[in-house]
């Protein structure tokens, strides 16, 4: 009975819709932010043993709750094999084994970004803040740029720091990214092997248009979600009084801002 209570007391923590399940969600999109914070700073403490330590105590932590979710979910076999188990076994794996995958430590990013589109957070972003609910459509256009340019100096920087001396800190892999997205290329960085001009091709062929069409994305005028009743276009201007497509009259709840 007791294991019953506590199953039923994650359950409601996970899924709930009470002011205690939302501090908990909130909590843990806190504590994978931290746990991105630490890779970005790792490269400062060197491979002294208490950045391996931390990096297997968090490891662990992740371990732990990604069980619990585990067990707490209603149909678990079809959890396990969802894309978004399969993203937190792999930031777990890149943490309990330093020695042989610390080149992928940059994909705890993945969790992250599962819980900040996870829709129970999506949910209680909407009932607590009203200043989200204005500008959620920026906002996650906003935190998907962030992702990209973050997971692209990631990938340069864990592939050319060891190899390559003019990238010997985070802040010179994200000082090239940006120089190559944006297309200013000043030169003075450069990759240097083949592998590395390889990724340099990839990020100028596939990450400038996939950059840009991010950054229009975050500058479009703000619209609202809102289904027209008769044709079902979904997307509107705030101050839409008339569907554009069929031009029926919309009701379109509004906060008067």
């Amino acid at each position: 009975m007791a294991l019953k209570g506590l199953r039923e007391k994650f359950q409601d923590l996970y899924f709930g819709d009470g002011p205690e399940a939302r501090r908990f969600r909130y909590g843990l999109v806190g504590f994978d932010l931290a746990t991105i914070a630490v890779f970005l700073i790792s490269p400062f403490g060197g491979h002294q043993p208490w950045m391996i330590a931390l990096d297997l105590a968090i490891g662990l932590l992740l371990t732990i709750e990604f069980g619990v979710r585990l067990w707490v979910e209603r149909r678990p076999l079809r959890h396990l094999v969802s894309l978004s188990s399969a993203a937190d076994l792999v930031v777990i794996l890149s943490l309990l084994l330093p020695v042989f995958l610390e080149n992928l430590a940059f994909l705890r990013i993945a969790r992250a970004l599962r819980l900040l589109r996870s829709y129970h957070l999506l949910r209680d972003l909407r009932q607590d803040s009203k200043w989200f609910r204005l500008y959620e459509d920026v906002i996650q256009r906003t935190v998907n740029l962030g992702v990209f340019i973050f997971i692209v100096t990631s990938v340069v920087y864990v592939t050319q720091r060891k190899i390559n001396p003019q990238i010997s800190t985070y802040i010179d892999a994200l000082y090239f990214t940006i120089t190559t997205l944006t297309t200013t290329g000043f030169g003075d960085i450069t990759l240097k092997t083949p592998g590395g001009r390889l990724l340099a091709v990839i990020i100028m062929v596939v990450g400038v248009g996939l950059f840009l069409r991010l950054l229009q994305a975050i500058f479009r005028p703000n619209k609202v979600r809102f289904e027209c009743p008769s044709c079902a276009l979904l997307v509107h201007d705030l101050d839409a009084v008339h569907c554009k497509h069929c031009g029926i009259v919309l009701q379109i709840p509004n906060e008067g801002i």
